[in-house]
């Protein structure tokens, strides 16, 4: 079995016990945030509030963060020599004069709030809020390409209207769709129900607590968003991969008993690891996580308005493309998870596994193996292959290498293991065995995870959900795969934009 404490695929992942104080991020510049940066973080919350109100659906916010943030760049392109915008080429840029740094933060604000309103409308009065305190009149709607709020609000409805109908069915009017934004307009339907396993090959609705003592079952989330409109990708299928292993082959029960051997024996340090990569109570999704990332990378190499405006209008729509091409795997391939595939392969046998919060490892009924996963959340609602965790953080992970010119990250993560999953539990509890407590175990269960590359937190975060009980390997290697490929096709074209070389015409 695999685990952190030898080489895997080639990175030693650096996993260290530790107490610090607080957590340690790359060196910061002493200047104020850039205004991209700021609007970024309004975005980041607002979306948080989004997951609080109505659950993850990493998908959605993939697109509604690139909807920002392209409608931002857009803007800012007007103030630029040579970029030109996604929507409008060319058409919105000023004078030379005109391209002040007051100009172009006024102009991405108004791009920002105009697009906000549109995907996350129950915020108003917060984005309201933060135009005011930076004396912006959130009610100026002026066209007017001659003033900055002319030129955010133009950028932004070109935006909007490019995405209006773009296959994600944000306003529930898609043909075939219930009228539900961003519901299902396909007709898909499991093959198996939750109950029993008619093929083990394909895709389980699993039953999650729903925190009120009883149950809930969710569906396929947007079984339908192979068919949105990618950023750069010719078609969601490009970058399909090959068959995954089905059951009778030697590769899928070596990887099923890769996942039991993981969750009977997962360290603090692994937890941690699964937890952290989880993104969190108030999850923005992969698309988040690694924009959460590229600011890091901004306050290290002390990037300036210009920078972070490209930098994170490539982060976000390279993730909104491989969420697309991730997504069509899923739908074309409808594969299961280790959730069922445990239980088929197992079925009446008692196994080494996570007995629940506070109660550690011990033997138990196939039929009860759990993921390391709080019972409300137990493993995300779709097929597996390929790992939306590893497609996206490869793709993130590779287009912050290719913007920054080098594959270093530096990053510090100080967690303490078993805090999403299993709180308040001493860590020589979390780690019993058979009812009897830990002996080599300290008590705080603090770890210190490091993230030297870009290309190790995206291979960090892929094995996490093979520890964590989502996925089998071969959904995070071929998942990984199709990431990197993703950005390295997406790069020349998001370039293109950069140096004004980019027809409108040509996109998409």
């Amino acid at each position: 079995m695999h685990t952190l404490r030898v080489l895997f695929t080639g990175v030693l992942l650096l996993l260290l016990v530790g107490r610090p104080a607080s957590a340690e991020v790359p060196a910061a510049s002493a200047s104020t945030p850039s205004a991209a940066y700021q609007w970024l973080d309004i975005s980041l919350e607002a979306t948080a509030r989004e997951v609080d109100r109505r659950g993850a659906r990493p998908t959605v916010l993939s697109r509604t963060l690139a909807i920002v943030l392209t409608a931002m760049y857009d803007s800012w392109a007007a103030y630029d020599t040579r970029a030109v915008g996604t929507r409008l080429g060319g058409s919105l840029r000023r004078p030379r004069a005109e391209h002040t740094l007051a100009n172009k933060e006024k102009a991405i604000a108004y791009a920002a709030y105009r697009t906000l309103l549109s995907v996350y409308p129950d915020e108003q009065a917060y984005y309201a809020a933060q135009m005011r305190q930076r004396g912006y009149d959130p009610d100026d709607m002026s066209t007017n390409p001659s003033t900055p709020q002319g030129v955010g609000n133009l950028a932004a409805a070109a935006v909007l209207t490019y995405r209006r109908h773009d296959g994600s069915n944000q306003f529930g009017d898609e043909p075939g769709s219930s009228g539900v934004p961003y519901s299902d307009y396909t007709g898909y339907r499991p093959v198996n129900p939750p109950d029993r396993i008619i093929d083990p090959n394909r895709w389980q609705p699993i039953p999650f607590d729903d925190g009120n003592g009883g149950t809930v079952t969710p569906g396929f989330l947007t079984p339908h968003w192979y068919r949105v409109k990618p950023f750069a990708l010719v078609s969601s299928s490009q970058f399909r991969p090959p068959p995954p292993p089905r059951v009778g082959s030697s590769q899928l029960r070596r990887e099923v008993k890769e996942n039991m051997d993981f969750n009977a024996t997962l360290t603090p340090e692994e937890k941690a690891l699964v937890e952290f990569m989880r993104d969190g109570p108030r999850s923005t999704g992969q698309s988040g996580h690694w924009l959460r990332f590229a600011q890091d990378v901004s306050r290290r190499d002390r990037y300036g308005l210009d920078q972070d405006v490209k930098l994170f209008f490539s982060v976000a729509n390279v993730a909104m493309d491989a969420f697309i091409a991730c997504w069509e795997s899923k739908r074309f391939y409808d594969t299961s998870r280790p959730w069922t595939l445990v239980r088929y392969y197992e079925a009446g046998k008692d196994i080494w596994g996570w007995v629940g919060p506070g109660q550690g490892v011990d033997r138990i009924p196939a039929e009860q193996w759990h993921p390391y996963s709080p019972p409300t959340f137990v493993t995300p609602p779709f097929p597996g292959y390929v790992s939306g965790h590893s497609s996206v953080s490869a793709a993130s992970g590779r287009m912050l290498e290719l913007f920054t010119g080098r594959d270093t990250f530096g990053k510090k993560e100080y967690l303490r293991a078993g805090d999403l999953t299993e709180p308040g539990f001493p860590c020589n509890i979390i780690q019993q065995r058979k009812g009897k407590p830990s002996r080599d175990t300290e008590e705080d269960c603090q770890v210190t995870l490091s993230l030297p590359t870009f290309s190790a937190t995206a291979e960090m975060a892929g094995i996490s959900r093979v520890m964590g009980g989502y996925h089998i390997q071969a959904d995070n290697e071929m998942g990984l795969e199709m990431g990197r490929q993703v950005a390295n096709f997406v790069w020349p074209r998001i370039q293109a934009y950069f140096n004004g070389t980019a027809r409108v015409s040509e996109a998409p």
